[in-house]
């Protein structure tokens, strides 16, 4: 019986001659540098992980000073632990981050969501992916301070001429959510909005009350704080909601577990979904498919966010030039018996 042929690493000859180019071309498109086309760039790396090739990266970056390490940084609250990588959208951003980055032969660590400022300031990387950053963040500022190339997952509250930035377009997925909900019979359809101090809840707020001047609808709008406690101060903003005179007759919810919140409230005030409120909400939690009943969600495809960010932040990195330094990735409606009545 012969042997199988023993696996042997892939060459950026190999990859070059996949995607029809040159070598050069290659070695541009992994890693960030060069003038070449969108559609070029994206062709080698499909040819590149169709071979399974990666680039051996960490030597050529400490040959320039560098680590061949990125970082991934998420939103701190002090010293709160937040458990990022249970929820669903943080954790598919985070995968598709690191898969991105191994294509492009970097190594990506996810940093914890409570560190020390000694920690921040000595933790050796090239580069970082800063997720949903705050109005007064203190790991935004840190980074400045370190001069580490940085870009942003989520628009900046306060956003510079130079920021870098990935995020969904919450516009887009919000009015996604109104007309789907409208087509369905909806006529007053309310909006449980956080308190917050990044960018998301301003820009879903303006989206949903300019939807609503255009389609001549009334804003009822319920605000609640996001900490410590979001699930009861959110079911006590939908209650607030169901109890306005006329009520609405679809509420929708922009966070993970909005969709839960606000069928205890219906539930809580005998309402039956979606015989008599219709429920809708911004999630990538697959529980939904499975509720009494499955609810309705915008999916904001954190798994193309994540590669999004890694391709920009080593754009930066190189200060590639012509580069998209401000990118929208645009959601996905998944219907459900929550929203049909």
């Amino acid at each position: 019986m012969e042997s199988s042929r023993a696996w042997r690493r892939p060459t950026l000859g190999a990859v070059a001659a996949w995607a029809g180019v040159s070598t050069a071309t290659v070695s541009n498109a992994l890693n960030g540098t060069g003038r070449l086309s969108e559609a070029t760039r994206q062709r080698v790396l499909a040819a590149a992980r169709e071979l399974g090739y990666a680039p051996a990266s960490t030597a050529r970056a400490l040959a320039r000073g560098g680590t061949g390490v990125l970082g991934l940084t998420m939103t701190t609250y002090g010293d709160l632990p937040v458990p990022y990588t249970v929820i669903p959208y943080y954790a598919q951003l985070a995968l598709s981050a690191m898969a991105a980055a191994h294509e492009r032969g970097y190594l990506l660590q996810v940093m914890p969501s409570s560190m020390s400022p000694w920690m921040w300031l000595t933790t050796p990387m090239d580069g970082v992916i800063h997720v949903a950053p705050r109005a007064e963040d203190p790991v935004r500022s840190i980074l400045r301070e370190r001069g580490i190339p940085m870009i942003s997952q989520g628009r900046p509250p306060a956003p510079h001429r130079c920021d870098a930035w990935v995020e969904s377009d919450h516009e887009s997925g919000l009015r996604l959510l109104l007309d789907h909900l409208t087509e369905s019979g909806a006529r007053r359809i309310g909006l449980s909005l956080p308190l917050h101090d990044d960018a998301s809840p301003r820009l879903i707020a303006h989206a949903y009350r300019s939807w609503c001047d255009d389609h001549r609808m009334l804003a009822l709008v319920e605000e609640y704080a996001s900490l410590p406690d979001y699930f009861t101060a959110e079911q006590d903003a939908v209650s607030r909601l169901l109890q306005r005179h006329p009520r609405p007759d679809a509420v929708i919810g922009v966070y993970s577990d909005s969709g839960h919140n606000i069928l205890a409230a219906a539930r809580h005030h005998g309402l039956r979904v979606p015989r008599d409120l219709l429920v809708a909400c911004v999630s990538e939690d697959p529980d939904y498919a499975t509720t009494a009943p499955p609810v309705t969600t915008v999916s904001l495809r954190p798994d193309l966010v994540g590669t999004e960010a890694v391709d920009l932040l080593i754009a930066v990195i190189n200060a590639r030039s012509g580069v998209d330094r401000r990118r929208l990735v645009q959601p996905v409606l998944n219907p459900r018996r929550s929203t049909r009545r």
